[in-house]
């Protein structure tokens, strides 16, 4: 005897399976996926295959769902609960990634969507990838209420327990809104496009609680947030340009705090570069743009720069010598003439900590005539700031190399790492003014007496600034005292610097044995 049964095939249900992931695939639908791209933006889905090497994407989560039943929410279709996550490869090595769908309830993060996104983070904590997270949220999904917030604690929770183990990049691409904006602010490098908005408050709030009135970009726009804010570290034009940024970026990196950065062959040319020597001015009151220096000494004058728009008196940013990846930090007197200031000291003492954490040697290039003076640098917080360079370069433990330049007086010269904050390696070039402070100035108070008394003070005080030059501002006392190791002509600064990378790759460094120190905040 023969019974029927209605249990379907294997073949149906791989008919099954792929007409669900082919529902779930075009998130809030095409008409949606549509506006997108009238808004210049490309979908959750679309993002990750430009991002990613061409299949190597592993979805996690495709059918998770939220499990709200309230105001409406029992009926309402949320495919992947509004974020695609799962692991890839790019440019060859792993990630892990999140990217909201804002055709999907805004993008909305309730429990669910915070839930996926805590899993890739752990999961890149477990294998130590990199973890790429791409913002476009409405914010908090309202109808799930104290959920929602409790996923994002979630998130942060997981940001804090990944800084300085992997490194973690957060791209906006759309709106990032309320407490949304702080996973971001967690991370290590925001790239932000010019399609987005980040704010905790909008300008109709703003408006209403204060009665300030502000556009969407200038209140939280891309070249806001560079120029004004410091909070973005790079700024693209869309979302194509933000994933290329991206992947430039992790080029530099190592997976995570465990490993070095890898190293490229194919730039092992050392010779000497005669154009450094016409480069710096040796009259100290010109400008110049110091990343023509940093072109002539790195490979392939390839020089990936973070925060370009922000306190541009100081320049810092990614690049090789030899084919290893370095830090540099570099003064830049074509802008304030190169002081160091409140935003500056914040932007290098970041960057500073962040290429520590990650094995990155810095490489610190000197023209600096000192902290910038004034009541609302006083005020503002000018010491506790500065403090933070001094501190950032005394705890690195990675391998420093200083080059000084031009000028290096006062405060100013010991947190641009000199030797007595740890530097491996000092070189100065034979223009370089290593002292306490600027010819000029010093002359007034050590001869004071003497311009005073003088027939013609004029020519008194000229003749003594001279002798205090040559005396103190040269890169010569300094190293008679050994605070510099050697003066160097300008053309062999690249190969010097390669020279001293390869003796202090394996450098390892003691230090007291503590839970952690208590920097300048």
């Amino acid at each position: 005897m023969s019974t029927e049964t209605n249990i379907p095939s294997m073949a149906d249900r791989l008919e099954q399976l792929a007409e669900a992931k082919a529902k779930v695939s075009v998130g809030g639908g095409e008409e949606r996926i549509a506006k997108q791209h009238e808004r210049g933006k490309l979908s959750a889905r679309e993002r990750i295959d430009a991002f990613a090497d061409p299949g190597t994407f592993t979805e996690s989560g495709m059918f998770a769902k939220h499990r709200t039943v309230y105001f409406g929410m029992d009926k309402a279709e949320a495919p992947a609960d509004g974020v695609v996550t799962g692991s890839a490869a790019v440019l060859g090595r792993p990630v892990h990634i999140a990217s909201q769908d804002f055709t999907v309830m805004g993008g909305s993060a309730g429990e669910t969507q915070s839930n996926k996104v805590v899993d890739m983070m752990k999961a890149a904590h477990t294998t130590g990838t990199p973890f790429v997270f791409i913002n476009d949220s409405g914010g908090a999904r309202v109808q799930e209420g104290i959920d929602s917030l409790s996923g994002y604690g979630r998130v942060f929770f997981n940001n804090v327990l990944l800084s300085g183990v992997v490194p973690q990049i957060s791209i906006i691409a759309g709106p990032c809104a309320g407490g949304a904006a702080y996973s971001p602010a967690l991370t290590d490098f925001i790239i932000q496009t010019r399609k987005s908005h980040m704010f905790i408050t909008g300008p109709n709030v703003i408006k209403a609680v204060t009665g300030e009135q502000v556009t969407a970009d200038d209140l939280g726009g891309a070249d806001s947030h560079m120029a004004r804010s410091g909070v973005a570290h790079f700024v693209a034009d869309d979302d194509e340009q933000a994933l290329l940024i991206a992947k430039k970026l992790l080029s530099f990196l190592p997976q995570n705090n465990t490993e070095d950065p890898p190293v490229l062959d194919g730039f092992e040319e050392v010779e000497a570069n005669p154009e450094l020597r016409d480069v710096v001015p040796v009259d100290g009151s010109k400008g110049y743009d110091v990343r023509d220096v940093i072109g002539n000494i790195v490979d392939g004058a390839d020089f990936l720069e973070v925060q370009a728009g922000y306190a541009q008196n100081l320049v810092v940013g990614f690049a090789r010598i030899t084919g290893r990846t370095v830090g540099v930090i570099a003064n830049q007197p074509s802008v304030m003439s190169g002081v160091l200031d409140i935003n500056s000291s914040d932007k290098g003492s970041q960057f500073i900590r962040f290429c520590n954490a990650f094995n990155i040697p810095l490489l610190t290039l000197v023209d600096v005539p000192g902290f910038l003076p004034g009541v609302a640098q006083e005020h503002g917080g000018i010491i506790r700031h500065g403090a933070k360079m001094l501190y950032a370069y005394s705890a690195a433990t990675v391998p420093k190399i200083t080059v000084v330049l031009r000028k290096s007086y006062g405060g100013a010269y010991l947190a641009m790492c000199g030797k007595d904050l740890g530097a491996d390696r000092v070189f100065a070039w034979p223009t370089a003014e290593i002292a306490v402070m600027g010819a000029d100035g010093a002359a007034n108070i050590v001869f004071k007496r003497e311009i005073a008394e003088a027939e013609d003070p004029e020519a008194k005080r000229a003749e003594l600034v001279e002798l205090y030059r040559e005396t103190f501002s040269t890169p010569y006392m300094a190293a008679s005292r050994r605070l510099v190791d050697d003066i160097i002509d300008p053309a062999d600064t690249r190969r010097e610097v390669s020279m001293a990378l390869e003796v202090l790759v394996n450098k390892r460094e003691l230090r007291p044995n503590k839970k952690h120190g208590l920097g300048p905040t």
